[in-house]
């Protein structure tokens, strides 16, 4: 299943709901293209929420850390819910949990914010 993302906003957070994978291509752009409306937009607290993403490849992994780096580079905090299993696994494999703002719910995460 292809990427899929809807955006609501909490406040000043702003909230991206994603689903499918997040993969070479099309998952990859989608993520991008998201990320970047938002920030051009003048937002710069953005929480992805992958409770829906069920498969991330290297690529999207890539993304994933392209998409925190642009946010930062805006002044901004990007931060992520609602791991599933296996996401949560490969953050951690990949170590990325020492970049990350991983938060266990949204209302945590939204508090969390600066």
């Amino acid at each position: 299943m292809a990427l899929q993302g809807t955006c609501r906003d909490s406040g000043e957070v702003a909230i991206i709901d994603f689903s499918g994978k997040i993969t070479l291509g099309e998952g990859s752009a989608t993520l991008r293209k998201m990320i970047r409306e938002l920030v051009d937009g003048g937002r710069r607290k953005i929480l992805l929420n992958l409770s829906d993403v069920d498969y991330i490849d290297s690529s999207g992994i890539g993304e994933l850390v392209g998409a925190y780096t642009t946010v930062r580079n805006a002044s901004g905090e990007l931060k992520l819910v609602h791991l599933t299993k296996r996401v949560h696994d490969l953050i951690q494999i990949t170590r990325l949990f020492t970049v990350f703002d991983v938060q266990p719910d949204e209302g945590a995460a939204v508090r969390s914010f600066k």
